[in-house]
């Protein structure tokens, strides 16, 4: 799952991995996954951050990320819940707990932790922002709630990733809903086993959203996202 080019200047590499909410995202100075499930951690060659958003089966596998935290050496972000689960098994140094509104780096890459609307413990949604200012909004299975509208104004998202299914109440209109408050470049459909739901949410950006294109990712499939460069 390791990507082996690096992306140029102002530019991101990202892989969708599984059918919940597995991103692999790769800046021009490191790689991050968040959620790490239905992985094997030997196809990981090369990892700065593991980012975790709660503790449900589908979003957190403690021997998975104990196992890629000692090939690889890297850190760990975990929210209130996932953290308690893995203090146990991660060395002390490396393992960092996330609230909203902590802010973290890694190397020049910035990360926020912000709200989510999800039936979890604690559960953290993030926006990654790259040394060339490229902001990802990575909202887990989050359902939408009224501070996003705020946040997309503030962040000026380059892309968003918008939950579309599996999660309790999540549909296409609910991702919908999160991509119309936070208005970014690129709105990506994920956290579903169902195309059918990935393009449903499609047409509802191209009916209604003008400005925000659509990308329906394939699993496993390597993506480029530019940053937008002609806005302030």
């Amino acid at each position: 799952m390791s990507i082996q080019s690096t992306p140029e200047t102002n530019n991101i590499f990202f892989v969708w991995f599984n059918q919940y909410s597995g991103i692999l995202i790769k800046t021009p100075s490191i790689t991050l996954i968040i959620d790490p499930v239905d992985i094997k951690a030997k196809s990981i060659q090369a990892l700065d951050a593991l980012l975790i958003t709660h503790e449900h089966y589908d979003h957190l596998d403690p021997p998975l990320i104990a196992e890629i935290q000692k090939q690889t050496g890297c850190s760990v972000i975990a929210d209130l819940a996932s953290a308690k689960k893995l203090q146990h098994i991660l060395p002390a140094d490396k393992l960092q707990e996330a609230i909203p509104g902590a802010e973290f780096k890694i190397g020049e890459v910035g990360i926020r932790t912000e709200k989510s609307n999800h039936p979890a413990q604690a559960p953290v949604t993030y926006i990654i922002t790259s040394e060339d200012q490229v902001k990802v909004y990575h909202t887990a299975d989050s359902l939408p709630f009224p501070e996003l509208e705020a946040m997309g104004q503030r962040e000026q998202f380059d892309v968003v990733f918008c939950t579309v299914g599996i999660a309790p109440s999540a549909t296409s209109e609910t991702g919908f809903e999160i991509a119309r408050l936070t208005r970014p470049q690129l709105a990506v459909p994920y956290h579903t086993g169902s195309v059918q739901s990935q393009h449903q949410f499609a047409a509802l950006i191209e009916k209604d959203l003008h400005r925000t294109a659509c990308l329906v990712p394939q699993p496993n499939k390597i993506y480029q996202i530019s940053k937008r460069l002609n806005e302030a």
